[in-house]
């Protein structure tokens, strides 16, 4: 979701899971939602680790994993199929309570991240709190975006932070930082170990597994 947001999303009517449902909470509690968006190509361990300091800083009770459908930044065409992006979502979010594998952005058609997070917002009760995890790099870049001004009054930002690293931000925001996690972990090196037929320990287990049975990334395994 967060760059290349003057050109174009993807987003087809969501699947029913893929949306935390008004009134599916326990009754009388508000429930705080955040939404997750990348390529995911593939989810890593960082993606992981990212996600579960935010929950528990933020007393998050779902956490949206949403594997981008088209994304604008990048070119379609060099991208894993979505399909299997999403079935390693799926599976990478499995032991961890309260992480979903969404497929919000879904589909062919051109999209924003304001309209996933206007939809998601609709299956909110009024009391719930949204949360959007985004990058500082991404988030420095919020008033390039379609509609920012609408995004900002929809939700709050969780914005991962570096160390001692400064961005804007626009008259309005709501921004909680994620300090402290420092995780170099790139999944362009990741998908040239995985050519290789090298260990990537950044994986995980199943993901590896998924990913070998299906030949992604142009899997070798390493002769002796």
């Amino acid at each position: 979701m967060p760059k290349g947001e003057k050109t174009g999303r993807v987003n087809n009517p969501p699947q029913a899971a893929s949306l935390p449902h008004k009134g599916s909470g326990t009754e009388g509690q508000n429930r705080n939602v955040c939404l997750f968006g990348g390529t995911f190509d593939p989810i890593h361990m960082a993606h992981l680790r990212i996600a579960e300091e935010a929950q528990k800083k933020f007393k998050l009770d779902r956490v949206l994993f949403v594997p981008a459908g088209n994304p604008p930044h990048k070119e379609a065409a060099g991208l894993t199929p979505y399909e299997d992006r999403y079935r390693m979502v799926e599976l990478a979010c499995k032991p961890y309570p309260g992480f979903i594998a969404s497929r919000l952005e879904a589909g062919r058609r051109p999209s924003y991240t304001v309209d996933t997070v206007k939809r998601v917002r609709k299956e909110l009760a009024p009391g719930d709190r949204l949360f959007f995890l985004v990058g500082g790099d991404a988030f420095d870049e919020l008033d390039t975006w379609k509609s920012w001004q609408e995004l900002v009054r929809l939700t709050e930002f969780i914005v991962v932070s570096r160390p001692e690293s400064e961005y804007r931000v626009p008259e309005g925001a709501r921004v909680h930082r994620l300090d402290g996690l420092a995780l170099p972990v790139s999944s362009s090196t990741i998908r040239a170990r995985l050519a290789n037929g090298e260990a990537t320990p950044e994986l995980p287990a199943e993901v590896r597994s998924f990913v070998e049975k299906r030949g992604l990334y142009s899997f070798a395994v390493t002769q002796n």
